[in-house]
């Protein structure tokens, strides 16, 4: 078992540093395209992109079962909202997973009648739900948090006994037109700042939310929901891989459960 965990680990971390390679490809594919460099050099680029992405899938073989079991231990946690969105995303992962196999018999020659199209879109779909399942959740952990520290807040400010909350009126009669928009303004305000400062007491969070934030570019990209470009693919896809790895050298940085 020891062993199996080992080999797992050391394979999603060369899987990680496959995909930075991948998408750094992609975006220096994209830079040459628009600079205008000879077709030979951008068709290397593409076919190194093209290797690294089948070797990527030959990493992941193993990870469909992984989802799952993960999945498994999802069930059991205590929160109801997180053990939904945990639970699903993980699911979603194996799907996806189960797919990009497929795909990776297809290209690779062993099942050559698979339409590799078909199997892309799939696990392109079940990529984006995993990815808004995992957004959905940082939202969720990012409320509660704003919750406990604006509860915190409240204390303080009751023991110092200085009066808590924000007036409605403005300098004239309560709740006058005029001081209405100021005020929305100043709450917005305070609720930005108050986003900051959680996201900035709590980086495993953050890492979370720019890593899920920049991989959804790419399924909607992919499936033809918001078509943002090679350029932009590449950038995020780069971004993200970073950051995953950055978790896999700091563990402690990895959002759990």
């Amino acid at each position: 078992m020891d062993a199996w965990v080992r080999f797992s680990a050391q394979s999603q971390a060369r899987e990680r540093l496959c995909r930075a390679a991948q998408y750094a490809c992609s975006l220096l594919g994209h830079a040459l395209q628009r600079h205008g460099a000879s077709p030979e050099l951008q068709k290397q680029i593409r076919q190194l992109e093209g290797h690294l992405s089948l070797g990527r899938k030959l990493l992941r073989l193993g990870n469909s079962a992984d989802a799952l079991e993960s999945a498994k231990r999802a069930v059991h946690l205590s929160d109801v909202v997180l053990r939904f969105c945990v639970t699903v995303s993980h699911l979603n992962r194996a799907l996806y997973f189960a797919c990009d196999n497929v795909l990776w018999a297809g290209k690779s020659g062993l099942a050559p009648r698979v339409d590799q199209e078909k199997w892309a879109q799939r696990s392109f779909r079940y990529y984006l739900f995993s990815l808004i399942m995992n957004l959905s959740r940082d939202a969720y952990e990012i409320r509660l948090l704003m919750e406990q520290e604006t509860s915190a807040y409240g204390r303080r400010m009751k023991v110092s006994g200085v009066p808590g909350g924000v007036e409605t009126g403005g300098p004239g009669e309560p709740g006058t037109p005029g001081a209405c928009l100021p005020q929305l303004a100043l709450k917005f305000r305070l609720r930005v700042l108050l986003l900051a400062r959680v996201l900035r007491g709590h980086p495993p969070l953050l890492l979370d939310v720019l890593r899920n934030a920049c991989d959804l570019f790419i399924p909607l990209d992919k499936l033809g929901l918001w078509r943002c470009g090679p350029g932009i693919v590449g950038l995020c896809g780069l971004i993200s891989s970073i950051l995953s790895i950055l978790t896999l050298i700091c563990p402690w940085l990895r959002l759990k459960p």
